[in-house]
């Protein structure tokens, strides 16, 4: 494969997912360094992003829940699993939207004295039937791509608790910035959330770290958690880990 149709796979395959440049490597069979150049050419196109240690389609549309409950399941599991060890009997927790807080949701259903309170509709089903959790739907009006509610119901709601955890996903995610999201309501019920939250979790895979293609903003505290997938580079979470207040956790390490 020449480099011109090299260049054409990959943009074709950045339409779909986010990807790393070692897996592309590993894909087309080149080193790393072709595939940097190769990167590097689409980006002066204009038909990717960089991001740190892959790239990402520019201006793509947003994808839908389903569509992102397929990629990155495995890491999103594994994610999942250290998000666990951080709950304890008797909190509140707060629920953002998303499919890694939803494979987070899956499992919870066998806990009990817990309360979420979430604006997922995954969350929502997923626990419904869970009888040892008391589930608050935190209402809003529903964006239909990403089952999530918005608005200033949502954050009316929310205006009346204090959690003790709040888990949070994002489009992408920035060392300095926080957390990116397609529209302005998303990133506003997520400042909300954080308001309110005495401990706030950042659950993101790696295709996620550094990302910042979505135009509206959530800053961080000075104090959060970020737990990943051991698929992250170190030139991701170098930014994260030098800030003295973020405690960064890798699934599978």
């Amino acid at each position: 494969m020449n480099a011109t149709a090299r260049r054409a796979a990959i943009s074709d395959l950045l339409r779909s997912r986010p990807v790393g440049v070692d897996e592309l490597a590993a894909r087309f069979g080149v080193t790393a360094s072709t595939i940097r150049r190769d990167l590097s050419a689409l980006t002066g196109t204009g038909a990717v992003v960089r991001t740190y240690g892959g790239a990402l389609a520019a201006g793509g549309e947003e994808q839908s829940l389903h569509e992102r409950e397929t990629i990155a399941a495995p890491q999103k599991a594994a994610i999942a699993r250290v998000a666990e060890q951080l709950i304890e009997p008797g909190q509140l927790l707060l629920f953002d939207a998303g499919t890694t807080t939803g494979a987070l949701a899956s499992r919870l259903t066998t806990w009990s004295g817990i309360s979420v309170a979430t604006t997922g509709l995954t969350t929502l089903t997923t626990l419904a039937d869970a009888g040892g959790v008391d589930l608050v739907a935190l209402g809003g009006a529903v964006r239909h791509i990403s089952h999530g509610m918005v608005g200033p119901l949502t954050e009316a709601a929310l205006a009346q608790l204090t959690a003790d955890c709040a888990f949070l996903s994002a489009d992408g995610v920035d060392a300095v910035r926080g957390l990116c999201e397609s529209t302005a309501e998303q990133a506003s019920v997520k400042r909300r959330m954080i308001e309110q939250a005495r401990r706030v979790v950042v659950l993101a895979d790696a295709g996620k770290l550094g990302r910042e293609d979505s135009h509206w903003w959530s800053a961080l505290p000075d104090q959060w958690t970020l737990i990943t997938d051991a698929s992250a580079g170190e030139a991701q979470l170098a930014p994260f880990r030098a800030l003295p207040g973020v405690t960064v956790l890798v699934a599978g390490e």
